[in-house]
């Protein structure tokens, strides 16, 4: 699959940073430090716009790096970019730390992974199969 980049931001592209990496490391594009304070978030500009083929999307995941030692991750992960969009990839940061967390200029804020999905053909029913779990939910298994 071939995957289009229009590139607005003076980063360089994305790119995987090792041989078997899942996810491309994407950058931010401003033009000046950006500080979130604790619990703040903020849409960030990445300047870059991509098309996908029909049934692929990209997903935006934060960075495990900048998760741990900063307390910044994305907020709505992962974020989901449908193959028809065409406008700018934006990434909702939020500072998750107790300190005043500074973005620079072309910082590698999160990952996307392009992902190949299904769209199924919906059908209502009025019943479903039964499985031994059923219609247990959250902790039905139990703590341990």
């Amino acid at each position: 699959m071939v995957l289009k980049i229009i590139n607005k931001s003076n980063n360089a592209l994305p790119r995987y940073e090792s041989a078997q990496a899942a996810g491309m490391d994407i950058r931010c594009n401003i033009a000046e430090p950006l500080t979130l304070q604790p619990m703040e978030r903020r849409l960030v500009p990445t300047g870059l716009f991509i098309e996908l083929p029909a049934g692929y999307e990209a997903q935006i995941r934060p960075r495990s790096g900048l998760a741990l030692k900063r307390g910044l991750t994305v907020l709505n992960t992962p974020g989901t970019i449908d193959a028809d969009y065409r406008g700018e990839i934006g990434v909702i940061l939020i500072n998750l730390s107790s300190e005043p967390q500074t973005i620079e200029p072309g910082e590698r804020i999160c990952q996307m992974v392009i992902a190949r999905h299904e769209t199924p053909e919906i059908v209502e029913v009025t019943e479903l199969s039964e499985t031994e779990r059923g219609e247990g939910g959250f902790g039905h298994s139990g703590k341990k």
